[in-house]
């Protein structure tokens, strides 16, 4: 096996617990974080020495996908293993998209997840064995010409991101700028932002695109 550092990401302690007990027994294989959500794991990776992150996508604060980007972008030599309940294509394509290493259905892991590690560890792509079948013909459709390629990155920087599902909940620019750290003038310059790059003329316009993404 080889020797491998893991962060691990899920906003269920119990997940997080029985992984972490999993992967213990595993010889080379040391679990050096666990985060809450996705803004804890980027603190966590910028401070943790780590080979692999296995991240849930669906997360409080900042969703996986976004944490993707983010670690792609900041440590792009550390591998991520999507480890997710989410059995729909259109997941899958969007992690692989975003930089993903590997996409794996927690129901398979006990059959799948040291599979799933060893085979991303060795540079390969790893898709759990019930989706890997639906993105080969996804691909191949591409390929043809006969299906749209995966999604764009989004257009949205992180900060943006953040202030985005503020506004969505319903909280002020004052109520923003307090929890972030930021001045109301910077809030209402990152709202003027966000409507600009969505082509959006009222908040409702903001919290339709933030539903659609699974913000909130």
């Amino acid at each position: 096996m080889i020797s491998c550092r893991i962060i691990l990401a899920d906003d269920h302690a119990l997940m997080r617990q029985g992984l972490k007990r999993i992967l213990s027994d595993i010889a080379g294989i040391e679990v050096v974080g666990e985060a809450r959500d996705g803004l804890e794991l980027l603190q966590m990776v910028n401070a943790v020495s780590c080979d692999l992150v296995i991240l849930d996508i669906s997360m409080p604060n900042l969703r996986g996908m976004e944490a993707i980007h983010e670690i792609k972008a900041r440590c792009p030599d550390v591998k991520i293993l999507v480890l997710t309940m989410h059995k729909e294509s259109e997941y899958l394509r969007q992690a692989v998209s975003a930089g993903a290493d590997g996409y794996l259905l927690k129901e398979d892991a006990d059959t799948e997840l040291f599979s799933a590690i060893e085979k991303i560890r060795k540079g390969k792509i790893f898709i759990t064995q019930s989706l890997s079948e639906e993105l080969t013909d996804d691909w191949a459709r591409i390929k043809r010409g006969d299906a749209k390629p995966l999604a764009n990155q989004e257009k949205l920087t992180l900060r943006e991101k953040e202030v985005l599902k503020m506004i969505a909940e319903g909280k002020s620019s004052k109520e923003i700028a307090s929890a972030l750290f930021i001045s109301t003038r910077t809030v209402d310059h990152h709202r003027a932002n966000i409507m600009a790059k969505l082509n959006s003329k009222k908040t409702a316009d903001l919290v339709k695109y933030a539903i659609e993404k699974g913000y909130l």
